[in-house]
Order: C-alpha cells, then structure tokens, then sequence
C-alpha cells in the first residue's frame, strides 16, 4: 500500500515525502494567482477565495473543477497558438488541490498567507460616462440582448487608447461589446429607457469599435499606434447580454475611457469568418460549417474572437501560409457558450500577403450535448437568439503598411456584401 502510495505522488509532481499541503502555503497562492479575479467580495463568482473558511467549504468542488479543467475557465487547447493571460493550472498545482483536499484541507500557519492580491492599479479614466437610465432585468425572462445609447456629448473627434467597461450588477451581464455610433442610427431606434432590443447587430455600422467586456475582464488597451478616433457627435452603443434571475435585477453600467493626443498610425482590422449556412436538423451529432479569406497584404494577427451559441461543440481556426505551412490561430474542442471571451496572442502573429484564413465549426444538436437548450432536441438554424446558431471566428489583425490598409478594407467589404447579397444593417423590427 505505501509503495502504491508513494508511486502515485510522484507521478502527481509531489514529494514522496513532503507534508500534506495545507491552504496558507500553498494553496491560497495558486488561487491567488489563478481564481481571484473573479472569486473575490463584489464579483460574480459564488464564494471568495480570499479566505480559508471559504475555501475550506468549497475544497471538494474546487478539486472536482481543477481536475476536469472546468475552473479556471480557459477554452482554447494547449499548444494550438500561444495566448496572452493564459488562465490555465499547471498539472502541478491541480495536484497540490488534490492533495490538499485528500488531507482534510488543513489551514496552515497564518504567517505564511500571501498579502491579499489588490485588482492592477490603472491610471485615472479621463472621463467616465454611465447609462442615463438604470435598466430592470425582469425575473425568469428569456435571455435579453438590448444597446444601451450613452450620449458622449464630444465637440470635437478623439482618440481613445484604452476603454474599461464595468457593470454595476455582475450577476446579470453576461458580456457586453462596445462601439462607437456617429450616424444617429441608435439614438432614433432607443425607446424611453435609452435602449433598445439588438439581438446579432448592434442594427447600424459602427464608426468605431472597441472590444468587449467578459467576467473577469480588465481595460481593453489598444495596441501601441493603433488608438480608436471617435468622431465629435458620436454616441456610445454598449450591447449587453443580460441572465434573468428569480427576481428582478437592475444594471446601470459605466465606461471609462482614456484619451491620446496622439493620431494612430496603424489600425486594428476584423477580418471575420462567418458563416450563415446553419441548418442543424433534430439529433444531428456532427454538423459542419465552414469559411475562409485570402488575406491581400502582409498583416500580424493580435487576437482573435471566436463565437457561436449553445449547441455548437468544437471551433477550429488556422492559416495556412504562402510557403503551404500550417498555423493554428485557435482550438476550442468543447465550446461553452457561457465562457466567451477575446483572446490575445502572447506576440503577433505574421500573416503574409496570400495567406488563406479558415475556420472550422462543429455543432452536437443530439441529446448527448449537455449544452443543449432543447429536450428533446429541435431543429436549430443561424438566428440571434440564443437558442438559434451563429458562427463567428473574428481575427484582429494589424497591416503592416497603413498604406496597404484600403486594399485590405475592399476585399473584406467584398467578401461581406458576397454573403449578404447585397443587404446590410437594418433598423431592428
């Protein structure tokens, strides 16, 4: 039985001979490092991580997690591009929580705590807008994706290097994305609550873009030259995804911007593969869909933004160079729709002029798919709504000549107008 033992904690990364781990030592900084963003007083998450007696509690369900790499919730496969603020457990760590948890979850001196990690200190906002008008959520309603118009009141263009968004009720925004509206389109299609239903699109074009917003989310910083202008008039357009709970909730959001003096000298290009060919018949474990785009110019991929809804199972996305050689930009082998987020490329990815981008998605509408809104399952095709399907892999890609910046624009303009015959943005009905 001890040699069985002993074999087992060396193939787990532990010393034979080591004590039991205990939480001050070494547990309490992997969740520091790892959980705390999120399992901290005033975020979503539904107990601290911050304190033993809280963890004490969880100790069981936070190894279940660890060891089935549910938590921390991290989709992209190892190994198939490298990404910034990887949030992933080393094999290591997982059994140090498992060990720990074997043991009893034994507290540990106190005078070997860690001191408590703070959120990153950011530079003040030069100006913060916030909705005119709380928003209730109403209790046990269907998923509620609506635009929120905040009027910026700008006399003059700016350009904006780094955006914060941050909701005054994590427990109901799901995610939110940010844009820029210097057309009106929103401002007219707001009703009395300074908002208004947009499942899909935002139901104009934006002028600008700045990202999006996920749980554990911090500031969105633009790449070094690459600042967004936001036009003298314009209105702020925050599209929010709401969860309904067993009562009413309400969110009045805020967005914190920071300014540049500086005109950007590179710009962020989506080059978006899309594809509204999704006809997912009842039962149907295997479906595919697929698109690609033979980028024009030389272009360094800084991130990439992947998207679909709950019955989709697998995201595959790679590039395949002018030399034939292969390079993955992103593998998801099991999608969870409740995890989306944006992810950066720990360094740019160099694209060069006649690269072919693809991407690859698989979608499990049989009863085997846990994910699956329907039970019994149904027929699901491309829509907005949650319970429909979507297909999205959004590559942030940077020229590397801004003059070469039109030619790339045209042949995305093209590709889009390809797939949607010709119509566009439409007012929501």
């Amino acid at each position: 039985m001890q040699s069985r033992m002993f074999l087992f904690l060396l193939l787990m990364g532990l010393p034979a001979t080591a004590a039991p781990p205990v939480y001050t030592r070494d547990i309490a900084p992997i969740l520091y490092k790892h959980c705390a963003s999120c399992h901290r007083p005033g975020e979503f998450a539904p107990f601290s991580v911050l304190s033993y007696r809280d963890v004490s509690q969880h100790a069981r369900s936070i190894s279940r997690a660890v060891s089935t790499r549910r938590m921390p919730p991290w989709l992209p496969e190892h190994g198939y591009a490298d990404f910034a603020d990887e949030r992933r457990l080393t094999a290591s760590e997982i059994a140090t929580i498992g060990a720990w948890t074997k043991a009893g979850a034994p507290e540990g001196d106190p005078k070997w705590l860690p001191p408590t990690p703070s959120p990153p200190a950011e530079d003040k906002p030069d100006a913060v807008f916030t909705m005119p008008k709380p928003y209730t959520i109403a209790a046990h309603s269907d998923d509620d994706y609506r635009c929120f118009v905040i009027p910026l009141r700008l006399e003059k263009s700016v350009f904006v290097r780094a955006v914060e968004f941050e909701p005054s009720n994590r427990k109901v925004v799901h995610h939110a994305l940010l844009f820029a509206d210097s057309s009106g389109t929103a401002r007219k299609n707001a009703d009395a609550s300074g908002s208004y239903q947009c499942f899909g699109t935002p139901g104009f074009l934006p002028s600008a873009s700045f990202g999006g917003w996920t749980p554990g989310s911090g500031p969105v910083r633009m790449p070094d030259g690459a600042a967004v202008r936001v036009r003298a008039g314009s209105d702020l357009v925050v599209q929010m995804h709401f969860h309904s709970r067993a009562v009413d909730e309400r969110e009045q959001s805020s967005v914190a911007l920071w300014f540049t003096d500086q005109a950007p000298t590179r710009a962020v290009v989506d080059v978006g593969l899309v594809s509204r060919n999704i006809d997912i018949p009842a039962g149907d474990p295997d479906y595919v869909v697929r698109d690609h785009f033979t980028i024009p110019v030389d272009v360094h991929a800084i991130g990439i933004i992947p998207h679909a809804h709950y019955v989709c199972r697998e995201m595959k996305g790679w590039a395949t160079l002018p030399n034939g050689r292969k390079q993955w930009l992103i593998w998801i082998r099991n999608w969870d729709f409740n995890w989306q987020q944006q992810y950066r490329y720990a360094k740019p990815v160099a694209l060069p002029a006649g690269t072919r981008v693809e991407m690859e998605f698989t979608y499990d509408n049989s009863g085997a798919n846990p994910h699956n809104p329907n039970v019994p399952p149904k027929r699901v095709m491309w829509g907005p709504a949650s319970t429909d399907e979507m297909a999205g892999l959004h590559i942030q890609v940077i020229p590397d000549r801004m003059e070469e910046l039109h030619e790339l624009g045209q042949a995305l303009w093209g590709k889009i107008m390809r797939m949607v015959g010709g119509g566009f943005y439409r007012r929501p009905e």
